[in-house]
């Protein structure tokens, strides 16, 4: 079973240089307390402290500390220092260190402005870009909200393009996130649930779900996966499916990860969870099933005709990436019956030159085209398309000229890449390029028979597989009925047979 609570990370067992005193509370000492926290933060250059003084004799003394580049500077000056600094000494009337206190925070121009006095308190205010203000002869302080979060602009989606539908896509920033979502679900049934996850990075993490229409069970258990994780970083997305999905053994994804908010505004009326993570773009979406990674938003936006169509051409294309080249090998090396005399001598005159077994040339080509595919995605964006045109065709058409490819095995080559490509989810394409090499070995020893077995231990091993509870082949096995309209079927919507129950009591 697997351990949530394992982590491999050598970090684990070293501790944060403040972290042994970080119990203590704040001394009545404004220097002192200054002096601490530059000892805690290794005395940072983008730690800004500014120790000032005011009231009539210069009697009370208070710092405003904050870190520069995640603090809104301007707000900091405009809306704290100069509101501070402006007090009319002539007038003043804050005669003890509480009076001092509440005046500050009626002249203090900012969203939100706490009282705390735990040390810890302060050091994570001032990580998440808040502003500390510290007075002299006083164990409080108070928190200010100048948090700034620096991040992209809202663009259209990288990797789920459509031709009809909205255009807007996540970002790093997690606030803005969630406000696409709220912008599309205008209802007090929508709910956040907020945790920190990674003992250093302190990452946000939130959950998202519909009260009525979310299984509670299931929520219940999303918050236990998340609440055992114990590692000192989460970095992205993918840190957090690693460590909450049912099975890492397996290649086949068994979560959802989008960029599209239409796409997850979409699983949400249909009782999912999304979990948001700050600094990606990516939502994760759980449970999971095969079938969910074949459709598109594109699908609801066109004519259901239409839709269907699309998706079964998706499908097509799973399957011939994955058996296309296999079957290919096992009928040319096996099974020669099975091809019409015309076409058999055609493609033995094709490899009448060739030098290598078929297998062997399958297998190379299938991997230079892997090599091309990885090289177009980290070569520089404006050679990148120019060294895909150059791979495809020069090289393919260099290759047999010279003898090195038959003309038939190059067509199946490219026939099953462009295949690929139609799969709206990039880590279900992944692991059918995977498979096609296993199922590749099995045809070259024993035919369409090889290729059976390997396709009968896949099924069993989806059919094996659950998200969250989920059967991850459903509802083709266990097969529902009721739910098979909208799997390869695209039928017009009725409205969703769930409902969000009727908040009762106040709610």
């Amino acid at each position: 079973m697997f351990n949530y609570k394992e982590t491999n990370s050598a970090a684990t067992n070293k501790k944060i240089p403040f972290q042994n005193n970080i119990s203590r509370s704040l001394s009545k000492d404004i220097i002192e307390n200054i002096k601490r926290i530059k000892e805690d933060f290794g005395d940072s250059s983008d730690l800004m402290i500014r120790h000032e003084s005011i009231g009539e004799g210069m009697q009370y003394s208070f710092a405003v500390i904050h870190i520069d580049g995640i603090s809104n500077e301007q707000l900091v000056n405009e809306g704290i220092v100069e509101k501070i600094v402006k007090i009319n000494t002539e007038k003043e009337t804050y005669l003890s260190l509480s009076d001092l206190e509440n005046g500050l925070k009626s002249i203090i121009s900012v969203s939100t402005l706490k009282s705390q006095s735990s040390y810890t308190n302060l050091l994570s205010a001032l990580l998440l870009g808040d502003t500390i203000i510290l007075l002299d002869h006083d164990t409080n302080f108070l928190v200010a909200c100048t948090k700034m979060v620096q991040s992209r602009s809202i663009s259209e989606p990288s990797t789920q393009t459509v031709i009809r539908g909205p255009k807007d896509s996540f970002t790093e920033s997690l606030r803005t996130n969630t406000s696409l979502i709220r912008n599309r679900i205008q209802h007090p049934a929508l709910r956040i649930e907020s945790m920190k996850i990674g003992e250093i990075t302190r990452t946000d993490v939130e959950i998202m779900y519909i009260k009525g229409v979310v299984d509670e069970n299931l929520l219940k258990e999303v918050n236990h996966r998340l609440e055992a994780i114990n590692v000192d970083e989460i970095l992205e997305s993918s840190y957090i499916e690693n460590y909450i999905q049912n099975d890492q053994k397996t290649i086949f994804p068994t979560m959802l990860h989008t960029e599209r908010p239409d796409a997850v505004v979409g699983n949400l009326l249909e009782g999912r969870v999304a979990i948001f993570t700050a600094g990606t773009p990516f939502v994760l979406v759980l449970p999971a099933t095969f079938t969910q990674f074949f459709q598109s938003p594109e699908d609801y936006y066109q004519s259901s005709y239409i839709g269907t169509f699309l998706r079964t051409l998706r499908y097509i294309s799973f399957w011939v990436a994955l058996f296309a080249p296999a079957i290919f090998i096992a009928i040319t090396s096996f099974h020669q019956a099975v091809i019409p005399t015309v076409l058999l001598v055609s493609l033995a005159a094709q490899r009448e030159g060739v030098p290598l077994p078929a297998i062997v040339e399958a297998i190379g080509m299938e991997m230079v085209f892997e090599v091309l595919r990885e090289a177009g995605i980290r070569m520089p964006r404006a050679v990148g398309q120019a060294l895909s045109i150059v791979g495809a065709l020069i090289l393919g058409q260099a290759a047999v000229q010279a003898g090195f490819v038959s003309a038939s095995m190059v067509i199946i080559v490219s026939i099953t890449a462009i295949a690929s490509f139609t799969i709206p989810y990039y880590n279900m394409s992944i692991a059918a390029r995977i498979l096609r090499f296993i199922l590749l070995i099995a045809a070259a020893y024993i035919g369409l028979f090889g290729i059976l077995i390997g396709g009968l231990i896949i099924l069993m091993h989806m059919c094996s597989l659950r998200s969250f509870g989920e059967p991850y082949f459903a509802p083709f096995a266990p097969f529902r009925l009721s739910s098979q309209k909208d799997t390869i079927l695209v039928v017009p919507s009725q409205g969703n047979t769930k409902t969000i129950k009727e908040q009762s009591n106040g709610e």
